[in-house]
C-alpha cells in the first residue's frame, strides 16, 4: 500500500498553519488551534474518518476566528489532496447519515476534482460556546475548494446547535472515510470514465 501521508504549511499575514495527515491512520489527533469548539469538531472527523491529524495553528483570534477557521479548512483540504495524489483505486464517493439525539444530518462527498458545496443547515443560535456558527460553512468551503471535492451537507432535523454541528462533522468524517478508502475491485484504476479527476 502506498504511503498516504502529507504535510502542508500555510503562512499568511493572518495565520500560520501546519497540518500533517495520515489517511490510513488510527483516529488520533494533536490539535493546537486556540479554538476549543473547533478542536472538538475536528476530533469527530478524525475518529469517525479513522485518519491521523496534527494541526498547529496560530491566527489573529484577537480579531475573530474567521481567518483561522477558514485557513485550517484550506490547509486540511490541501493536505488531503496531496495525500490522495492521483486518486487511483479509491472509492471516490462517500455518504453518511448521523443522528445525535434530536439532530440528524446527511453528508455526501465526491472527490471529483470539481469544488462545490451545497450547505443546507440552520443553527438555532449564532454561537456555540463562543464559536460563531457561520464559521462551520467557512471551514467546509475552505476544505472543498482545496481538496477538489463536491460536498452536500443537509441537516434534516435538530433543535440544539451543538448537536447539529456534531452530526455534520461526524457524518463528514464517515463520508470521508468511505470516499478515500481503497476499492479492491478498482485496483489501480481511476474511478472516472474521463481518465482524470
Amino acid at each position: 500500500m502506498i504511503n498516504r501521508q502529507a504535510t502542508v504549511e500555510r503562512n499568511t499575514l493572518e495565520t500560520q498553519i501546519a497540518v500533517t495527515i495520515d489517511l490510513d491512520g488510527n483516529g488520533e489527533s494533536t490539535l493546537q488551534t486556540g479554538l476549543p469548539f473547533l478542536e472538538h469538531m475536528l476530533e469527530q472527523i478524525v475518529r469517525h474518518g479513522m485518519i491521523d491529524l496534527t494541526i498547529k495553528a496560530k491566527g489573529d483570534l484577537h480579531i475573530d476566528g474567521h481567518h483561522t477557521v477558514e485557513d485550517i479548512g484550506i490547509t486540511i483540504g490541501q493536505a488531503v489532496a496531496k495525500a490522495l495524489a492521483d486518486k487511483r483505486g479509491i472509492q471516490r464517493y462517500g455518504h453518511a447519515y448521523v443522528p445525535l439525539d434530536e439532530a440528524l444530518s446527511r453528508v455526501v462527498i465526491d472527490f471529483s476534482g470539481r469544488p462545490g458545496i451545497e450547505f443546507h443547515t440552520e443553527f438555532p443560535t449564532s454561537t456555540i460556546g463562543g464559536f460563531d456558527t457561520e464559521l462551520i460553512f467557512e471551514f467546509f468551503q475552505g476544505f472543498i475548494n482545496h481538496a477538489g471535492a463536491t460536498l452536500h451537507m443537509d441537516t434534516l432535523r435538530g433543535r440544539n446547535s451543538h448537536h447539529i454541528a456534531e452530526t455534520l462533522f461526524k457524518a463528514f468524517g464517515r463520508a470521508l472515510r468511505m470516499a478515500i478508502s481503497h476499492d479492491e475491485r478498482m485496483g489501480s484504476q481511476l474511478p472516472s470514465t474521463k481518465g482524470a479527476l
